[in-house]
């Protein structure tokens, strides 16, 4: 069964798809989403200084019905997110003990958000190809590069084969190397880097299996992986641009590590050979 995000996680995907009246309808609504509920469509139409049209279009990008279905999802993820103390997107340093709460409410969203939209099956499929794979390669480029590098470092530890870089021409040049039985699983935010899409095309020409990390479900990575995890963000709620937050990718990394350890006494072995020969280091 295909997973279904939420309303305001749908608008941080498109975001930068959106024309410039409907930024404004996704500003309002991701700053005001309480009282975006409770409006009509014309009273947002004047509150984000557009038309009703506009607003009509903004609904069919974010894949609702109309206005009406928009307002009722809203509602229900409001309904849903439970909260007992109020929060809001604002940061201060004049109000840093309500700016934390802010920051934790929203990165347990995208935390929840990420892992709703997992398939279980794909990640099935996509850990036992790990687990028998020759060798895993992450690749990454720009911000993303210390997810790539903790995946990594997270699989050799448990006795996996795997490698990451900083450097994209050495990451395409491994590429070039994988072969059938292998894994590349490539991040990346809006599933549009094109250096990480000709890692992820070397991969598929070489017969290697290719997994995906984005948040965005229809990007031109994703529909060229065998497999694809999408994962959720919510720094726009923060910032003026969109920057990718790594706490829903390093949970990723933190579920593969954890299903390919658990009950798994070979790994638990490779553990403890790690930690005691690093333990004189940690004295």
């Amino acid at each position: 069964m295909e997973k279904q995000q939420s309303v305001i996680d749908t608008i941080h995907v498109l975001y930068d798809s959106f024309f410039e009246q409907e930024k404004k309808i996704a500003d309002y609504i991701m700053k005001n989403h309480k009282d975006a509920v409770n409006l009509t469509i014309s009273e947002l139409a004047e509150a984000c200084g557009t038309s009703v049209a506009t607003i009509s279009r903004f609904c069919r990008k974010c894949n609702v019905g109309g206005f009406h279905h928009l307002k009722i999802a809203l509602a229900k993820e409001i309904s849903e997110s439970g909260r007992s103390v109020p929060v809001s997107n604002h940061i201060s340093r004049t109000q840093i003990g309500q700016s934390l709460q802010n920051i934790l409410a929203n990165k347990i969203e995208e935390l929840k958000q990420t892992v709703s939209l997992i398939n279980e099956e794909q990640l099935d499929a996509v850990l036992e190809c790990i687990r028998h794979a020759g060798v895993v390669q992450f690749v990454a480029v720009g911000n993303t590069i210390p997810v790539a590098l903790d995946g990594a470092f997270k699989l050799n530890e448990i006795g996996i084969r795997a490698v990451a870089g900083t450097i994209w021409e050495t990451q395409l040049a491994f590429s070039l190397t994988l072969k059938k039985g292998d894994v590349l699983i490539a991040i990346s935010n809006s599933g549009e880097s094109r250096q990480v899409a000709k890692m992820v095309q070397a991969a598929n020409e070489k017969g290697a299996t290719t997994v995906g990390i984005t948040n965005n479900p229809k990007s031109s990575i994703g529909e060229s992986v065998d497999y694809h995890i999408q994962t959720a963000t919510r720094e726009k709620l923060f910032l003026n641009e969109i920057c990718f937050s790594r706490v829903s990718a390093m949970t990723v990394m933190e579920i593969f590590y954890l299903f390919l350890t658990v009950d798994q006494k070979e790994r638990y072995e490779r553990i403890r050979e790690y930690e005691s020969m690093i333990a004189d280091e940690k004295v």
